[in-house]
């Protein structure tokens, strides 16, 4: 009588593991064959090098203080700080791909060496990604770095999403540069 039910519990304990194996496959798949080749597009590359130039020097307070401005402009109707990231060539780039992906990409953003968006499709919930896993577990780790979240409710683009990010290089140098984050659909992924 125990081993059945010792066997129902591990084949619930194993289901996650496998959802996350089967969700891990699907975003590397969808990477390879939809996100890869925007990973080398000029005019991302152009726009993180440009802000890496102006950010290089920024200290953790510069940050803390840009990402304050972004979050209190959210929903305001002066947004400076998000329009100097929403309102450029990278970030029309990004919205194109967005539609092209006919519902399967929610959203997209790019960062630069310090975690600090440098172009998205449409707004974050705040302006400096360093302090989460979507930076820390690419830029730092190199130029395959790749991370898949969970499915999670995501507020910026209110759905149900899974985000792939990953680290970009520089296609002339292979030096990393920034990362990208890609929000999926979770039912599109699976």
């Amino acid at each position: 009588m125990k081993r059945p039910i010792l066997l129902a519990v591990l084949a619930c304990l194993a289901a996650p593991a496998a959802h996350a194996m089967e969700l891990r496959a699907a975003a590397q798949s969808y990477l390879d064959s939809a996100i890869r080749p925007w990973m080398q597009e000029p005019v991302l590359i152009e726009a993180i090098q440009a802000q890496n130039a102006v950010t290089s020097g920024y200290d953790q307070a510069r940050v803390d203080s840009l990402d304050q401005a972004w979050r209190a402009e959210v929903g305001m109707a002066s947004t400076p700080t998000i329009d100097a990231v929403l309102m450029n060539a990278a970030s029309d780039f990004l919205r194109a791909q967005v539609a092209a992906a006919g519902g399967t990409v929610t959203e997209v953003f790019v960062m630069d060496a310090q975690g600090l968006n440098v172009a998205a499709s449409g707004v974050t919930s705040d302006y400096w990604q360093g302090d989460e896993a979507k930076f820390s577990e690419t830029y730092p780790k190199g130029s395959d770095a790749i991370h898949v979240s969970e499915v999670e409710f995501d507020e910026s683009s209110q759905s149900y999403q899974a985000q792939i990010s990953v680290s970009i290089t520089d296609p002339a140098t292979g030096d990393v540069i920034g990362a990208m984050t890609v929000g999926i659909d979770a039912e599109a992924l699976m």
